[in-house]
C-alpha cells in the first residue's frame, strides 16, 4: 500500500504537465516583480530583514561580550565581534531564511491580494483575508517551527561538514518540506484547506526551488515574495496535478 502511495506520488512530481505547471508558476512568480506594488513589498521586506540581521548582531556582540567579562577573559570588544560576526556566518543561512520568511508572512496577504486581484479575481471574491493577528500569529509559529527543526538537524550538519555537499543536500531538505508548508499555509488561512491546500509534490517542489534559491546571494532577498507570489499562481492555476 504504501509502496503504491510513494509511487503515485513520484508520479506526481514528474508528471510533465504538473512540471509544466511548476515552471509556469514560478516564471509567473519572477514576472509579478513588475508591479509596482510588489516592487514597494520587497522594498520593505529586503529593509526589515537586513535592519533584523544588524539588530541580530549587534545583540551577539553585547551578548558575547558580556559572557567574556563574566567568564574573566578581558577583551576591548573587537573579539566579541568577531565571534559575533563568526556565529552570524556560521548560522546565517538558517537565520536568515527564518527572519526573511517571518517577515514576509507579515506582508504575505498583500501579496496575495496583488495576484489574486490581477489574475485570479474569482477566487479573491471567495476569500477571506486573516486578521493581522492572525499573519502575525503564523509568522511566528514558522520562525520557531524553522528553528527547532535545524536545531534537531544542527548534528546531521556537523557531522556532514566532510563531505563538503551532505550538509547543504540535509539543510535544503530541510528546510525544503518547511517552506513548502509555510507557502501552503499562508493560502490556507485565506481559501480553507479544501481549496488551497497542495499536493506533497507541489508542496516538496516549490518549497525545494525557494529554499535552493535562498542559499544563493542576492537572490535570497527577492526568493520569499516570489515563492509567496507562486504559490498563489500553483494554488489557482489550472495545470494543477495533485495527489494528497
Amino acid at each position: 500500500m504504501r509502496l503504491a502511495q510513494k509511487g503515485k506520488w513520484l508520479a506526481c512530481v514528474i508528471h510533465p504537465h504538473y512540471l509544466a505547471g511548476m515552471f509556469r508558476a514560478i516564471s509567473l512568480g519572477f514576472a509579478s516583480l513588475s508591479h509596482k506594488g510588489i516592487m514597494r513589498i520587497l522594498a520593505r521586506v529586503m529593509l526589515l530583514t537586513l535592519l533584523s540581521f544588524i539588530l541580530l548582531g549587534v545583540g551577539l556582540w553585547f551578548s558575547i561580550d558580556w559572557l567574556f567579562h563574566a567568564l574573566g577573559y578581558a577583551n576591548d570588544g573587537g573579539l566579541s565581534a568577531v565571534a559575533a560576526i563568526a556565529v552570524l556566518l556560521i548560522g546565517g543561512l538558517v537565520l536568515f531564511r527564518m527572519i526573511a520568511i517571518a517577515i514576509t508572512w507579515v506582508f504575505s496577504d498583500d501579496i496575495i491580494d496583488i495576484i489574486e486581484a490581477k489574475h485570479y479575481p474569482f477566487e479573491a471574491a471567495r476569500g477571506k483575508r486573516p486578521s493581522n493577528w492572525q499573519s502575525a500569529r503564523m509568522g511566528m509559529r514558522s520562525a520557531m517551527r524553522a528553528l527547532g527543526y535545524n536545531l534537531l538537524a544542527l548534528p546531521f550538519y556537523l557531522v556532514l561538514l566532510i563531505t563538503g555537499i551532505g550538509a547543504p543536500l540535509v539543510f535544503l531538505g530541510v528546510n525544503a518540506l518547511l517552506l513548502g508548508r509555510d507557502l501552503e499555509d499562508m493560502l490556507v488561512a485565506r481559501h480553507g484547506h479544501h481549496l488551497a491546500a497542495f499536493g506533497k509534490g507541489e508542496r516538496l517542489m516549490l518549497g525545494l526551488a525557494g529554499a535552493a534559491g535562498m542559499m544563493v546571494p542576492l537572490l535570497q532577498f527577492v526568493v520569499p515574495v516570489v515563492a509567496t507570489a507562486s504559490a498563489v499562481h500553483m494554488a489557482h492555476g489550472k495545470f494543477r496535478v495533485t495527489t494528497k
